[in-house]
This record gives structure tokens, C-alpha cells and sequence, in this order.
């Protein structure tokens, strides 16, 4: 038996995104960049790729950049905002992803930047007050922060945020590696100025996504050497990659309602099993509610003899998840989003249970008894 419940790390490729793939590596090898007839096919590819995501998002092609996934896009609008808008302040929280947060602190040694941190309230929701009295004064600055944890499953309140940012005159960028194709966007009403995508989120290609630059930023590149993506990222595209990521985007679109609805069963099936074996067990960032990310249960056991090890017992019966984000993982001292929230308990096994397309009921039903042999 093997069951996987790891899907806010990486997911599987869909067979359909497979398959759209293959012919592009088969057939469509000329170089994008290139004049003659078989780089221009190439070329082709590439633009109706961007053209299909940007109509999903409702924004204009030229505004979507293809990257190597969200890492990438994170540091490129981060640097971007920085060594090209005049940014000389960062604000964002203890509780991003370290693509962030790391980005931050290495632009605050290099380029003397101020980094701020807003709090968190006691449920993990930004705190809004405390982040208008940040932006009352200071420099130019680019706010960061998330959509959605991707541990706690928090969702914070891009409209809310994005117009504060705009009152005062600051830009936003937010990862929304683990909301995008899985929640709808609207990029000509939504307040943001930079958001990311990782294709391998959601059951596509590993090694490709994008950033989204808001019409009329202009940023440079931080990769030397190439002009690709209009001088902001440099390298010769990945054809097959980005096909992978349009058709992935395609395929998630065509059936978010569904989507939602199928893998919000499976959540609630997984919570309420959980609390029938556990009477104290407890949800971090009240991960089991209807406001919360709706892919992601980040669980905490009761105290037990087996915590520390509980991680490895599942995985021992088959049964794979995370303590924590994949980035993260070798890491001693556990999570830092769990530790920066305070949700962080040293003799409670936490554990991220995060749920797919190809995840069944019987998945569900196969991990609680898994977890009730581990914990018993």
C-alpha cells in the first residue's frame, strides 16, 4: 500500500500534460530565438502557450515571464524591485517561504535594504493594522507576502493587502505557488503588482512557471547573457516545459469547481477521522475550517512516545507526508512557520497531510489507519 498526501510539495503529471509534451520534445527542437522557419515554430508554441495562461488570468500576454518555478520568480521580482524600481525596504513576515524570506535577509546584507516583519494574528492571518502602520512612513518599498501557507494553510486577503500597498504607494508581490489552479484569478481587478506559479503543483512539469509583472513595471534580468522573455529572463526557453505548464493551467481551469469540491471531501473526511481517533487532536492555524486552504490539514497529535519518530513510521507503512515544506526538509530544528505563528509544540508530532487530483477516499481511509498503527 502506498499513499500519497504530499501533494502541496510536488504533485504527479497528468497523463494529459504527458502527452502534450512528447510531440513538442519530438518535433519542436528549433531554437525560439532563431529567424528560420523551424525556430519560428518553436516561437509559436511558446507565445500561444503564454497567450493561454494569460487569458485564464484575464491579464495581457506580455505581462507573464517563464522561469525555472516559484523560487526563481520570487527572487527575480524581489531583486527586480529593488536594483531596478528604487525599492530600499522589504516588508514581509516570519512565516513565507524561505524563497522569500531568505531572498530578504541576502538583500538587506548587500544592498543595506530595511526589512521589516509584520505580525501575525494568534490565528495566523497578517495583521492588517500593524501592516498600515508600517507603510504610514519609510522608503519606497515592496511588500511580500503569501496567499496561502503552504504549511498552515492560512489564505490572507490579497484584496485587502494589495490596497493598502496601493495607498501607500507601495508595490506587492505574493507566492501564490500553492493557491495558483486552484483558486480563480483575476489580474485586472485584483491589486497585485507580482504574483508566482510552479507548474509541478499542479500535475505539471517540474522546473518551469512564471512570473507575473503587473503592465507597465519594467524590470531587468538577473540571469546574464541571453534576451529572452524581453530581457528579464535570459536562457533559451524550455519548450516542452512551458507547453507542460499551458496545459497543465488548461486542464486545472477546466475543472476547478469540481476540483475544489472533490478534494475538499477528501479534507474533511481525513479531519473528521482524526478527531474521532483523537480526541485532543488539534489543527494548526485551524487548518480543518472552510476558510483555509482547502488542499492542505497540517495536523498536531497528541503527546506520544512515537512523536518524534512519526514522520518515518508512516512513511515505513506506505504512507507519504511532510512535517513541514519540502524546501525545508533536512532541517533540525523543525518548522520555522510553525515556530514564527507559535503553533510550534516540541512534545506534539506535527504533520502536513496535503491532498491531490489522484487522491481517493480509499487513500484517506488507508492513512487514518496507518496513523491509528503508528500511534496506537
Amino acid at each position: 500500500m502506498n499513499v500519497y498526501l504530499d501533494n502541496a510539495a510536488t504533485t504527479a503529471v497528468a497523463p494529459e500534460v504527458a502527452e502534450a509534451m512528447i510531440p513538442v520534445l519530438r518535433e519542436a527542437y528549433g531554437n525560439p530565438s532563431s529567424s528560420h522557419a523551424i525556430g519560428r515554430k518553436t516561437r509559436v508554441i511558446i507565445e500561444q502557450s503564454r497567450r493561454s495562461i494569460a487569458n485564464l488570468l484575464n491579464c495581457h500576454s506580455s505581462c507573464i515571464y517563464f522561469t525555472s518555478g516559484g523560487t526563481e520568480a520570487d527572487n527575480l521580482a524581489l531583486r527586480g524591485a529593488v536594483r531596478d524600481l528604487g525599492c530600499e525596504r522589504i516588508i514581509t513576515s516570519e512565516a513565507e517561504h524561505s524563497a522569500v524570506i531568505k531572498t530578504a535577509q541576502s538583500l538587506e546584507r548587500s544592498h543595506g535594504i530595511q526589512l521589516d516583519l509584520v505580525r501575525h494574528l494568534a490565528d495566523g492571518m497578517v495583521d492588517l493594522t500593524h501592516l498600515e502602520e508600517l507603510l504610514a512612513s519609510g522608503p519606497k518599498t515592496i511588500v511580500s507576502l503569501m496567499h496561502a501557507n503552504n504549511e498552515v494553510a492560512v489564505v490572507q486577503d490579497l484584496q485587502a493587502i494589495g490596497l493598502l500597498c496601493q495607498s501607500a504607494g507601495a508595490l506587492f508581490h505574493s507566492d501564490t505557488v500553492q493557491t495558483m489552479c486552484h483558486y480563480a484569478f483575476d489580474l485586472q481587478t485584483l491589486p497585485v503588482d507580482f504574483i508566482t506559479c510552479s507548474a509541478h503543483k499542479f500535475h505539471g512539469p517540474k522546473g518551469v512557471g512564471f512570473l507575473y509583472i503587473k503592465k507597465g513595471i519594467q524590470l531587468g534580468g538577473q540571469i546574464e547573457g541571453g534576451s529572452q522573455e524581453r530581457a528579464v529572463r535570459g536562457g533559451t526557453e524550455s519548450t516542452h516545459n512551458i507547453v507542460g505548464l499551458a496545459t497543465a493551467f488548461a486542464l486545472a481551469y477546466s475543472e476547478l469547481e469540481n476540483h475544489e469540491k472533490h478534494i475538499r471531501g477528501l479534507k474533511s473526511k481525513m479531519a473528521t477521522g482524526l478527531k474521532a481517533l483523537f480526541p485532543d487532536v488539534r489543527f494548526n492555524g485551524n487548518s480543518d475550517a472552510e476558510n483555509r486552504l482547502y488542499t492542505v490539514l497540517n495536523v498536531s497529535f497528541p503527546p506520544h512516545p512515537k512523536s518524534g519518530m512519526a514522520l518515518f513510521l508512516l512513511d515505513l507503512e506506505g504512507i507519504a507526508c511532510s512535517g513541514g515544506s519540502a524546501c525545508s526538509s533536512g532541517a533540525t530544528l523543525g518548522s520555522h512557520v510553525l515556530r514564527s505563528l507559535k503553533f510550534h509544540d516540541p512534545e506534539r508530532a506535527s504533520l502536513r497531510f496535503s491532498f491531490g487530483r489522484y487522491n481517493s477516499e480509499a487513500d484517506v481511509t488507508n492513512a487514518l489507519k496507518a496513523i491509528e498503527r503508528v500511534f496506537s
